[in-house]
């Protein structure tokens, strides 16, 4: 059955020219052979139908994968972030509390050194003193001197402990004596009072002191510097 090409091709070629024979033969030809080419085409289609493509939206796995490869790096990301702060905050942490001990161990070796320091003052300034009132105590000796001892109660005098008889002319009423005796022990005594001894004994003092105190030697013997 004649396509209407191929009826197209024929009416052309009857309407060439009468005297052209060859033109004629080669149209009927061409028209034949297209409605060959025709009829095979038809017949193929009709074996192997073409096959249609569908689409569904939302089933695009490509699209869906991309999706989700993007919110796994989206978490990894976030978790990445979150990791660094954390890390952050503890170096943080780490950096204050190291800077607090080292703060408060050079607090306390700040106070060692102060304490050390005042205590240092403390001992200078002592030593301070006693070289001062021992350099303002001016002393001049009077060489040994034996002693002996006597209990003012006992014999109804009201000077008290803190005197020395001694020999007036020797060291008169109100002269300050040190006594150093051999143990190195020092007695400080002021002259206020003289007995019949001391006339005959310039060289012995006689100390005031309770019958509890007196050494058991009875007489002994020390230097005597008189004392101003």
């Amino acid at each position: 059955m004649a396509s209407n090409h191929s009826q197209k091709v024929e009416a052309i070629a009857d309407h060439a020219d009468a005297d052209n024979d060859s033109s004629h033969v080669n149209a009927k030809s061409i028209v034949l052979s297209n409605e060959a080419k025709v009829e095979q085409a038809n017949a193929h289609s009709l074996i192997n139908p073409k096959k249609e493509i569908t689409f569904t939206v939302g089933t695009n796995d490509i699209a869906e994968a991309a999706h989700q490869i993007a919110d796994q790096k989206a978490a990894a990301a976030k978790a990445a972030e979150e990791q660094a702060a954390a890390e952050k905050a503890a170096a943080e942490q780490a950096a204050a509390e190291k800077a607090a001990a080292e703060k408060a161990q050079q607090e306390a070796q700040q106070a060692a050194q102060n304490a050390a320091a005042a205590s240092a003052a403390s001992a200078a300034s002592a030593s301070s003193s006693a070289a001062t009132t021992a350099s303002t105590e001016t002393t001049t000796n009077k060489g040994t001197f034996k002693l002996s001892f006597y209990d003012p109660s006992v014999l109804g005098s009201g000077l008290g402990y803190g005197g020395v008889a001694a020999n007036l002319s020797v060291f008169p009423k109100g002269t300050r004596l040190k006594i150093t005796l051999s143990d190195g022990t020092v007695w400080y005594r002021t002259v206020n009072d003289t007995g019949s001894f001391a006339a005959g004994n310039p060289n012995q003092l006689d100390v005031a002191m309770p019958n509890s105190q007196i050494p058991s030697a009875g007489v002994l013997t020390a230097t005597v510097e008189v004392v101003g």
